[in-house]
Formats: structure tokens, C-alpha cells, sequence
């Protein structure tokens, strides 16, 4: 048994009268010796669940980041026109909503944005498709490249992608504590912020409830990072939606609301559901094939969104007009080409 960490968890575990919250020192600390396994399973487990009833605060969740910095892998910088553009998704994945993000990166890629996700294998609680498992759909295999592999891929076509089972054991190594103890642990809120990439970084961040959009502002502003998008998305996740206004908070030098309308662009509608992983990406390659669609409108919506905020266009109705250029003209469609191929090759030498 860990005596230091005993002494962390009792911290926040003594309940509402006499618990305290965790400085960022210790929160670090804490986090890193459930990474290393040196607090117990038990303390492990007691721990996810009292920080999960009292909630993350925003230093605490700077402490963390500092672990995953320290001991997590990163993606090194790399020459790009415009900030590399790190979009976190829910690790445990979408159930209800097809996910856009993947041809949100090949538009962006496409136009010389680079973007880095990551994620692991299907989470607990929710079990839902993770990135992982939609990229395989379209032919390309993140789990089959080292991070060294992946760096390349990242330099040669813009894409990177950061799995956790084999590029941050350290981080797959709790998840298991998270199926038993039934609930998502403040785990599941650091992963919404963390950027695997050691350069300048512009983090997009998707949520559902309110709070935890202040504790990414709170967390980010003690960790200096001053370029990042909070977005109240589809299933929590990056993904701008079509059933309601989206609600999107952007800091460059300081924080601004935006409220987007669907409806006055044009782009208000049903969002699309999740069926399955194969009708998924068959719609998705029906998409880069130019052909029209729901999920057509939906890419060009997010992907226009994104073109704009990441300065590629000067204004939302231009960055509309360009992603769905991208995806008619078949560009998108050769930018995965690229990254199949790429990846592909990357993937028959041992690194």
C-alpha cells in the first residue's frame, strides 16, 4: 500500500463537511502513481469513484495534465501553415449520433490544416464506437503503427493519431478500474483537454454539461494554454450540431461566445443516427464520392465551422463554401487515399 497516496485519497474522499480539493502538486502526484501502479488497486478504485462524487476542480485537472505530459507520449512539432489543431472526442465513443469528426480531419487536412486525435479501444461506461474502430471502417489502421510511425504519418499527410493501447500503456492500464467501479472517473474529463503533441497546439474540446467547460477554462488558463474551442457537441464530443444552436466558446487572447444557428445557414435538420460501423462508413465513402446526403450537409457544416476557426477563411459562409468544394470536388476523398497509403506502407516495416 501507498502511504502518500492513502494520504491523497483521504483528501478527497473525506466527504462534503471535512474532504478538501487537491492542489495541483498533488494531483500530479496522485495521478501519477495510479499511471505507475504504485497506489493499489484499491486505492485506485476508491479513488476514481470520491473524485468522481466530488467532482474535479479546474487545478486539479492542471495536475493531472502535468502527469500526462510527463509521462504520456507526444507527437513532436511539425512544420504546418496554420496551428495543429488537436480534436478531443469522448474516449468511450457515440452510441446514437454518427460521428463527423473523422471527415471533419480530412477537410481540414485537405486544406492544409494538420490535426491530431487520439483515443483507446471501446470504453467503459458507455461502449460506444470509438475513433479507433471508424478509421479501420475506412481502411486505415492507427493500431498497427508505432508512434515513431505515426509521427511520419502525421508529417507526410497531416494526420496523426495517438492510441492509447499501444502508444500510452500507462493510461490503457486504468481502464479496467473504470469498467468496475461503473462510472466515468475525472479520467474522462482530463482526456476532453489533453493534447499529444508537443508543439503549439490549438485544442478543441467537446462537452455536454456547462460546468465542465468552466473547469477547461479554469485548468487551461493555470496551464498557459491560450488556444482552444469548447464545444457543447453531439454525444459530448467535437461534433457542432444541426437540431440546436451551437454552443461554441473560443480563446485566442480572451474568451468569446458563439451561438451558431443551423437555421440561418441553411444546415438545420434531424442529426443522422448511428446504425451500425459498416453503414457508417459506407456513408461516409458515399460522401467523399460527392454524392448528397444528410451526413453531407453535416460534414460541410462542421467542416466549414472549423475551416473558419482554424483561419483558414476569413469568415463561416466562406469556410461552407470551401468544405463542401472539398468534398464534391473529390479531395477529401484523395486525402484518404494518401493516408491509406501511407499508413499501409508505414505499417509492413517493423519501426
Amino acid at each position: 500500500m501507498s502511504n502518500a497516496f492513502r494520504e491523497l485519497l483521504r483528501k478527497v474522499g473525506s466527504g462534503p463537511h471535512t474532504g478538501e480539493d487537491l492542489s495541483r502538486d498533488q494531483a500530479k502526484a496522485a495521478t501519477r502513481m495510479m499511471l505507475l501502479q504504485e497506489a493499489t488497486p484499491a486505492q485506485i478504485g476508491a479513488f476514481m469513484i470520491a473524485h468522481r462524487i466530488k467532482r474535479p476542480t479546474g487545478e486539479e485537472l492542471a495536475g493531472m495534465l502535468d502527469a500526462y505530459q510527463e509521462l504520456g507520449p507526444s507527437l513532436q512539432p511539425i512544420e504546418s501553415a496554420y496551428p495543429v489543431t488537436v480534436l478531443c472526442l469522448p474516449y468511450d465513443g457515440r452510441s446514437r449520433t454518427a460521428p463527423i469528426s473523422p471527415l471533419t480531419a480530412l477537410i481540414l487536412t485537405s486544406a492544409g490544416v494538420s490535426v491530431i486525435l487520439h483515443g483507446g479501444d471501446r470504453m467503459p461506461t458507455k461502449e460506444g464506437v470509438p475513433l479507433i474502430e471508424l478509421w479501420q471502417e475506412l481502411g486505415v489502421h492507427w493500431e498497427r503503427l508505432s508512434l515513431d510511425q505515426v509521427q511520419r504519418v502525421l508529417e507526410t499527410t497531416g494526420l496523426g493519431f495517438v492510441y492509447l493501447t499501444n502508444h500510452f500503456p500507462l493510461a490503457s492500464g486504468l481502464v479496467t478500474y473504470r469498467d468496475q467501479i461503473g462510472k466515468r472517473p475525472p479520467f474522462s474529463t482530463l482526456e476532453l483537454m489533453w493534447s499529444p503533441y508537443a508543439g503549439d497546439a490549438h485544442v478543441v474540446c467537446g462537452f455536454v454539461h456547462p460546468p465542465t467547460e468552466n473547469m477547461f477554462r479554469d485548468a487551461f488558463a493555470r496551464r498557459g494554454t491560450t488556444n482552444f474551442t469548447t464545444v457543447k457537441g453531439l454525444e459530448g464530443s467535437c461534433d457542432l450540431p444541426r437540431d440546436r444552436t451551437a454552443i461554441i466558446g473560443i480563446h485566442t487572447s480572451e474568451f468569446e461566445r458563439q451561438n451558431l444557428v443551423p437555421r440561418d445557414y441553411g444546415f438545420a435538420a434531424k442529426e443522422v443516427p448511428l446504425t451500425s460501423t459498416h453503414d457508417w462508413g459506407v456513408a461516409v465513402q458515399a460522401v467523399l464520392g460527392g454524392k448528397p446526403s444528410e451526413l453531407t450537409q453535416a460534414a460541410v457544416w462542421n467542416g466549414g465551422f472549423y475551416l473558419w476557426r482554424c483561419g483558414v477563411c476569413p469568415d463561416l459562409t466562406a469556410g461552407l463554401a470551401k468544405a463542401e468544394a472539398i468534398l464534391t470536388q473529390g479531395i477529401a476523398a484523395q486525402k484518404l487515399s494518401q493516408i491509406c497509403k501511407v499508413t499501409k506502407s508505414l505499417a509492413s516495416v517493423k519501426s
